[in-house]
This record gives structure tokens, C-alpha cells and sequence, in this order.
């Protein structure tokens, strides 16, 4: 395990130590656990837009895609244990990649 040095300004410092007492744990715990999370959450942030940038450059190159409001009624009847059938996929004409042009 690496060492690293943090130079906190004092009213933070107050805060962590106050929030990880109040959760029962050393300042030192509560940074790890919150650095943690933190890095956690942004993997996962960076995951979903690469997965919404795939997902659109594919809609781009087939055309294809599903309307909202049937994946809406799709979702809630799932969620009501219903077994609707799936969202009908629909077709716009190809249009030149958005993707390209927003890097």
C-alpha cells in the first residue's frame, strides 16, 4: 500500500473528522471509503457515456431505435411482473455519424 500526502484546508479537515466520528470511524477510514466511492461512481459515469456514444454511433449506422414512451410502458409492466412484449424496433433513414462530429 502507497502513502500519499493531503493537504487539507482546516474547515474540511473539521468536517471529516466530525462526519467520520459521528460514523464511528478514524478521518483516515472515512477519506479511503470516500475516495473510494468517488472513484466508483466516476468508472462508472465514464462506462455509461462510452456505452451511450456506442449505442448512438449505432443508431447512426442502422437507423435504428426505440421510442421512448414504448420503453416506458415496456419498463412499468416488467415492474408489475407482467410479460409484455418487447419494444417494436423502429427505422429513420441514415444520417452522418453525430458522434464524429461531437469529439
Amino acid at each position: 500500500m502507497s502513502t500519499t500526502t493531503l493537504r487539507l484546508p482546516d474547515e474540511l479537515k473539521t468536517r471529516i473528522e466530525s462526519l467520520a466520528a459521528q460514523a464511528g470511524d478514524s478521518a483516515h477510514a472515512f477519506m479511503i471509503k470516500t475516495l473510494d466511492e468517488a472513484t466508483d461512481r466516476m468508472a462508472r459515469q465514464h462506462e455509461f457515456h462510452a456505452e451511450a456514444l456506442r449505442r448512438l454511433e449505432h443508431m447512426d449506422r442502422t437507423g435504428e431505435y426505440l421510442e421512448l414512451e414504448d420503453l416506458r410502458r415496456y419498463a412499468l409492466a416488467l415492474a408489475a411482473g407482467e410479460s409484455p412484449p418487447r419494444p417494436t424496433v423502429r427505422k429513420q433513414p441514415v444520417v452522418p455519424s453525430r458522434v464524429s462530429k461531437a469529439k
